[in-house]
């Protein structure tokens, strides 16, 4: 792995916010050559209703990882819970990698885990018999096959539930359970995590089979973008205005 490695993720991309998508264009053309490869940890986009949707910024976004990937970027993309249902047309098209939901990599010698978050957050017993109901093979494959303009007026509707929900939870049952978090770094072995979902940006430390493991929530990009980067010689936080 060469010198630089960067992780985002909760850029909610759309047409709403034209800033944020401008701010996500120049950062991809910023970067220099000892950037090797961007994770992109879910919620590139705000909603993502099939690959066919033509929706600004939808396309410029494409064109623009194409570009990255060909000056020789390698990106790697984990879905969200708002663009579960990007799929293999979007891959071609840009030549993005597609990412299981909970992906192990070596970061300069450590075991890293990689996820959304969503799934760590286990509280949320709503929430998650959604997406297991979303997340089913014959669900996407029955909300693709309708028109565009019906999957467009239902993502709206699936966001306005979404925003009426949040509004009746605690900030408790939306955050990570510390159980399952434990349990996750387990499974994998992982000595390390990074998600995002949360949009609770911090650095956690966790106690697994008595070890210190790290984990590291990246921010929303709402103000300004923000960009985990790593390097032979640590970790630094990058803010773009």
């Amino acid at each position: 792995m060469s010198s630089h490695v960067h992780f985002i993720s909760d850029l909610h991309l759309t047409q709403d916010r034209p800033e944020n998508t401008q701010r996500f264009l120049a950062y991809l053309d910023s970067l220099k050559a000892n950037v090797s490869d961007l994770y992109i940890l879910g919620d590139l986009f705000d909603v993502w209703v099939g690959d066919d949707d033509p929706t600004p910024p939808n396309t410029q976004v494409k064109q623009q990882l194409s570009k990255s990937i060909g000056k020789g970027l390698k990106v790697y993309f984990l879905a969200g819970n708002r663009d579960f249902l990007i799929g293999q047309h979007f891959f071609n098209d840009t030549q993005v990698i597609s990412l299981e939901d909970e992906c192990v990599i070596d970061v300069f010698g450590v075991k890293t885990l990689l996820m959304h978050g969503d799934l760590l957050c286990t509280d949320d017993l709503e929430y998650q018999q959604f997406r297991q109901l979303t997340h089913n093979p014959a669900w996407q494959e029955n909300t693709l096959s309708k028109p565009l303009t019906e999957r467009l007026a239902l993502a709206q509707h699936y966001r306005q539930e979404s925003h009426l929900n949040k509004n009746n939870k605690s900030s408790e049952i939306m955050d990570v359970n510390e159980l399952t978090v434990i349990d996750t770094l387990k499974k994998h072995h992982a000595q390390r995590l990074i998600h995002g979902h949360t949009h609770r940006p911090n650095i956690h430390t966790h106690t697994v089979n008595g070890q210190d493991v790290e984990r590291f929530v990246l921010a929303e990009w709402d103000t300004c973008g923000s960009v985990l980067d790593w390097s032979e010689s640590g970790y630094q936080i990058i803010e773009l205005a």
